[in-house]
């Protein structure tokens, strides 16, 4: 069944627009007019609630050029780019066996106002700029989330989950194209319909558009893509990760989840019985259990909500990694929520280390450790002990980030709290990041010394309670 009017209006829209408007002249570019694109490759992964898109790009700088290139520019749509959640790109070095993959910095690019009908830029920067006549290949990963559009929007508790997906059939880019193709993988056979531009054809789960040639900048062929996923679309709506750091060998994590069900929404009556006695067919879209993989060596793992201790939960460790298997207290489907809680502890000496310089600083994964899901809105609070001193995040992507003070039994002057927040996190963002701070061994000895100073005070009034004679006697 097609979509409606208003749903193709936007994509519509843009195509009329990107035929109307004249292609891209040389003098609007930037310094790298003179880059093409041999080939391109376009792989999109349709087979998980979060979109990925692999390109692989043979850019070579003309022979013509004037200058070199230091930089390869990659565009999006305004609607790919409120939901990009990362860019990732590579250089590939060598040839055949002894080829290798040289991580390159992507960043936003300030060309937005010279592209074409409003694309977003970002710059790929080249760790060696290309000569004139000299060619490289790129290795492009993009994650979107929140681009796959339940159809119908509701579904019963016996109905599969079907999505659209908009993209289009060659690559959008500010430069020429001289050959692309694209290929789109989907979870499973049943393809309700795709949009089909010459050449186009299909094998099992895998629909191929193209070989295209000779695309001038700026081309786009929106597409349409209706099929089954029936894949859990588990979105974090609010993850608040707590990390509290004890020089005296333990480190405490408290991850407070908000978590639902981002799919078409549950219709009608929801029945146990039939949820039951038919698990692959009743409530095909929905899911019952997560996995979080968690740090090596965890101990003293809880899982709650506000009612209490929730039991169905399966803990796996080894000297790796640890996976916790965790069950909602009911199956989610479309359109329903639930809160929770987990909890664990980490030796010290795994986290926490000392750098050249005689700071301290604690290594950690940022990102959910719950496996493919979303999360719209991240905090992390990491919590040094009372004492430190000028605490320095270091994480490898822009974040906010902030310092608060927080307050615990016996502390004083409070814990200085470092609070990193990012929205739109998926997988790719669970990398190791750290918190350098100062700290003097002396301040380990401020809560013992409290505690022995109550003591103290404590005998000394039960020992002047005791000498106190406080009978009523009679007047000499």
């Amino acid at each position: 069944m097609p979509p409606p009017l208003p749903t193709l209006a936007t994509p519509t829209l843009l195509l009329i627009l990107l035929i109307a408007s004249p292609a891209v002249s040389c003098s609007s570019l930037p310094p790298e007019d003179g880059i093409r694109i041999v080939s391109a490759e376009k792989r999109i992964d349709l087979t998980a609630p979060i979109v990925k898109v692999f390109l692989t790009l043979k850019v070579e700088n003309a022979p013509a050029a004037n200058d070199d290139a230091s930089r390869v520019l990659l565009a999006f749509t305004p609607t790919e780019a409120q939901h990009l959640s990362i860019v990732k790109a590579t250089r590939a070095e060598g040839k055949r066996k002894k080829k290798s993959y040289v991580p390159l910095p992507v960043e936003a690019s300030d060309l937005d106002t010279t592209a074409t009908n409003g694309a977003r830029l970002y710059s790929v920067l080249l760790s060696s700029p290309l000569k004139p006549g000299e060619a490289t290949t790129l290795e492009v990963l993009y994650v979107l989330t929140h681009s796959l559009e339940p159809f119908p929007a509701e579904i019963s508790q016996s109905e599969p989950q079907l999505v659209y997906y908009r993209d289009s059939a060659v690559l959008l880019s500010p430069y020429h194209v001289l050959e692309q193709v694209t290929y789109i993988k989907m979870p499973s056979n049943r393809i309700e319909s795709f949009t089909r531009f010459d050449p186009t054809s299909r094998a099992g789960t895998e629909v191929k558009y193209g070989t295209y040639h000779n695309q001038m900048p700026s081309s786009y062929l929106p597409i349409l893509v209706h099929y089954e996923n029936n894949r859990p679309f588990a979105v974090v709506e609010e993850l608040v990760r707590k990390v509290e750091i004890s020089h005296w060998g333990n480190i405490q994590i408290t991850e407070q989840y908000k978590l639902k069900h981002g799919g078409a929404r549950h219709k009608g009556v929801f029945s146990r019985l039939e949820y039951q006695s038919r698990p692959s067919i009743s409530g095909a879209s929905s899911f019952k259990n997560l996995l979080a993989r968690l740090p090596p060596r965890v101990h003293s793992v809880y899982y709650r909500d506000e009612i209490g201790n929730i039991s169905s939960s399966h803990l796996r460790t080894d000297s790796h990694k640890s996976e916790l298997e965790i069950e909602p207290r009911y199956p989610l489907f479309g359109g329903w929520h639930c809160t929770f809680i987990i909890g664990y502890g980490l030796p010290l000496q795994d986290f926490v280390f000392e750098s050249v310089d005689g700071r301290r600083y604690i290594n950690l994964t940022f990102g959910c450790p719950l496996l493919d899901t979303v999360v719209d809105d991240l905090t992390i609070k990491v919590v040094l002990p009372e004492g430190s001193k000028n605490p320095q995040p270091v994480v490898p992507f822009v974040t906010e980030k902030h310092l608060e003070t927080s307050y615990s039994y016996l502390d004083v002057v409070g814990r200085p709290t470092v609070v990193l927040k990012k929205k739109n996190v998926v997988g790719e963002h669970n990398v190791p990041f750290q918190v350098y701070y100062e700290f003097n061994p002396i301040f380990m000895l401020a809560e013992p010394l409290m505690l022995i100073s109550a003591a103290l005070l404590f005998f000394i009034a039960c020992i002047a309670y005791l000498h106190m004679n406080l009978s009523i006697g009679k007047s000499s």
